[in-house]
């Protein structure tokens, strides 16, 4: 019985050196090789007809010298209703948060 070799494409690509080393250290502890990475990407792609992820810009934050008196006093009672409603957060859980989120 004689065995096919798999067919494959090479792709070649331009990461900057943080990225890729940061993402191969990442897929070392999950036990995936970058090229099964790569290709389960891809295969998502086609999948899904599209990125397999949500793209957007981000928020630009606004400066409050650009809000008029009616915008400005609306943010201070969305504040105020938040906190009010308890939807609030504390320094030290948003400074845990910034820590596990971006500190290796």
């Amino acid at each position: 019985m004689a065995r096919n070799a798999a067919r494959t494409a090479n792709i070649y690509t331009r990461v900057d050196p943080d990225t890729k080393e940061r993402a191969e250290q990442i897929l070392s502890e999950l036990g995936i090789p970058m090229s099964n990475a790569v290709g389960m990407f891809l295969k998502q792609i086609v999948l899904q007809r599209g990125i397999p992820f949500e793209m957007k810009l981000p928020v630009a934050p606004v400066a409050v010298g650009s809000l008029s008196k009616e915008q400005f006093d609306a943010e201070l009672q969305r504040g105020m209703d938040d906190a009010l409603a308890g939807r609030i957060v504390s320094a030290d859980a948003v400074e845990a948060e910034l820590k596990s989120r971006y500190q290796a």
